[in-house]
């Protein structure tokens, strides 16, 4: 099983690239196989005339077909998710999404972009019949600082919300569920003495 990392900013290097590298160190900190799709190295004429028999148009929509869980990243322009992931996710099939677990990313200039997530985002990863979408991550960009040869650095709090969100894809996408027993914790009842009451 493996969660595709989506990578929706136009641009080499950005912040919501940074989260999703985060997020990547995180789960293959676990053990998990962890994939890419980075839309702004796909063929640009491809996306914008839907051409999914182009290799690497149909090689990304592969990728999204086996993940069982995916992580998508976007900056924020004028309370929107970016273009370069719309023209992406246009080219999915309804159903593409069904039977995973989604986390949108974003990052943004303000703290009022916050509620694309929601308003923006959501009920397009909706449509695609996502199983289930966690609680979004949104950053500030004074909470991403970009360092030079490809590092950043996130604000601790940030940090923390990505444990989180990482914490609850597992065991929302049904992976190394481990059931805790509950000898010595719960004495045995025979059924014989239970009463039920309506």
């Amino acid at each position: 099983m493996s969660v595709l990392l989506i990578a929706g900013s136009p641009s080499e290097r950005s912040r919501s690239a940074a989260l999703l590298d985060a997020i990547e160190q995180r789960l293959e900190a676990r053990g998990t196989l962890v994939e890419r799709v980075l839309i702004r190295d796909l063929s640009p004429q491809s996306l914008v005339l839907a051409d999914v028999s182009h290799p690497s148009i149909s090689q990304a929509l592969a990728k999204v077909a086996r993940a069982r869980a995916i992580v998508v990243a976007t900056p924020i322009y004028k309370a929107a998710y970016s273009g370069v992931l719309k023209l992406f996710l246009d080219l999915l099939p309804q159903t593409a999404f069904k039977g995973k677990t989604v986390l949108p990313l974003a990052t943004g200039g303000s703290p009022h972009h916050m509620l694309a997530l929601d308003y923006a985002l959501r009920p397009v990863l909706q449509s695609l019949s996502a199983d289930h979408i966690l609680p979004g991550v949104f950053a500030i960009d004074g909470q991403v600082v970009l360092l030079p040869s490809d590092a950043h650095q996130l604000d601790v709090e940030l940090a923390q919300r990505l444990e989180r969100a990482v914490d609850l894809l597992p065991s929302s996408a049904g992976w190394n569920k481990v059931v805790a027993p509950l000898a010595g914790i719960f004495e045995p009842i025979d059924f014989s003495r239970v009463r039920c009451s309506v």
